[in-house]
């Protein structure tokens, strides 16, 4: 079905928005041309501080290790919105043969590691900060203030490391004054360019990290009956863990998933060693789903490593809560969405299984999450690199709706 589309040019605000364009690319290849891992954000912090501070906002730096906040008041007193932009990159190494493509190495986990923006957040970054010029432009008009949040560590704090959303708040983002509403926005490939996809209620999982430690006794691969094998006992909890989604929990309640990412045990064919670690996640879109999994991966990884004479070491750390779009909030920002995106370009989707630390703000204050579709036109979707992918390819066409959409939405909620 052909897409109907909107003219940028419908209005005085969607001109200024165009105007600010050739800005928000050319911000947007530069993030991605020098990408900084979680806490550790520098010059991409000082590439948006040293903007806020031209328009003559009020701004805090260095707020959880590399975030900046810039604060906008309106001529007239209203509502504060926050909006917010994630700035981490991943350690991965970027395939996509761009003429600004990263070229970046970092440490990760004590290894060298390429460094590219392969989740979009360059494109975050861009997006907010053209947001920001547009609406000073129009300052004297607004009626109310804007709080334009830069995060760290989206991806994830370094290991012994606090950070991103939760630190943010830690240290007291919203100590002065809560917002009425916080928005949000993500780039992704899985949605055609120009489109605005968002749902009402749970729209991405919470998310936990496990790490499950099997201890047994070491001996010859050859005498198997003289030690106790943790690698077999690991086999047996990894089978087990899958029944839990699949058949403990009730499926129509909440899909929920439990995923072994990592397995370290062994250094020698012929030697059955003393331990062997397991690293995973635990996934739902529902709080007590949520802890029943939890409660479910101990009691079983426990148990069957006592029945074989082992133990099994379970820590879970708590990771981002569910991201839950406020329906009331939803259902006022959604006229502004299909202003922007024109009819037949806005769709309530499924939830997804991925996780955000976005709805930590969304525990503090009515919060909305959206994506917008950056997948060109011509580009099927099985054909499309997803996030975090090293082929992973935003078409900027897409940043022009993610602006329009923060600006059009913080003025309707301003009335």
């Amino acid at each position: 079905m052909r897409r109907k589309t909107t003219s940028m040019q419908n209005g005085p605000i969607d001109a200024l928005c165009t105007a600010v364009m050739p800005k928000v690319i050319n911000w947007r290849r530069d993030i991605h041309e020098h990408p900084e891992l979680s806490n550790r954000e520098f010059r991409t912090a000082a590439l948006v501080a040293g903007h806020l501070e031209g328009l003559g906002l009020e701004v805090r730096t260095k707020i959880a290790h590399t975030g900046v906040v810039g604060l906008l008041i309106g001529a007239e007193d209203g509502p504060l919105i926050a909006l917010r932009a994630d700035m981490d990159a991943l350690p991965v190494e970027e395939e996509t043969g761009l003429g600004f493509a990263s070229t970046v190495r970092g440490e990760h986990e004590g290894r060298d590691v390429g460094v590219m923006h392969a989740c979009g957040h360059d494109a975050h970054v861009a997006i907010l900060m053209g947001v920001a010029e547009t609406l000073v432009g129009i300052r004297d008009d607004l009626r109310g203030s804007v709080m334009f949040i830069f995060q760290p560590a989206e991806e994830g704090a370094p290991e012994g490391e606090e950070g991103g959303a939760e630190l943010l708040l830690e240290e007291g983002l919203f100590d002065e004054r809560v917002p009425d509403a916080v928005l949000g926005l993500h780039v992704t490939s899985a949605y055609e360019t120009g489109t605005i996809n968002v749902t009402p209620g749970p729209m991405m999982a919470s998310v936990d990290t496990f790490r499950i430690t099997v201890r047994g006794k070491q001996t010859h691969g050859a005498y198997p009956w003289r030690g106790i094998d943790p690698i077999v006992i690991s086999a047996q909890i990894i089978m087990a863990l899958q029944t839990i989604p699949s058949r403990q929990i009730n499926s129509l309640v909440s899909p929920a998933i439990v995923t072994v990412g990592s397995i370290h045990g062994g250094v020698r064919e012929n030697i059955i060693p003393d331990e062997v670690e397991l690293i995973g996640t635990l996934r739902a879109l529902d709080a007590e789903v949520r802890t029943e999994l939890r409660e479910r991966v101990r009691r079983t990884a426990e148990s069957i490593a006592a029945s074989a004479g082992a133990t099994a070491e379970v820590r879970i750390r708590r990771g981002y809560p569910i991201v839950d779009n406020d329906a009331d909030l939803l259902d006022r920002l959604m006229p502004a969405f299909e202003r922007v995106a024109g009819e037949g370009n806005v769709s309530r989707i499924r939830p997804v299984l991925g996780a955000e630390d976005f709805s930590f703000f969304q525990e503090k204050a009515p919060g909305v999450y959206f994506f917008i579709g950056v997948r060109p036109k011509d580009v099927a979707f099985e054909n499309a690199a997803p996030n975090h992918s090293p082929k992973f390819f935003v078409d900027e066409e897409g940043l022009g709706t993610g602006v329009r959409a923060l600006v059009h939405s913080t003025l309707d909620l301003m009335g």
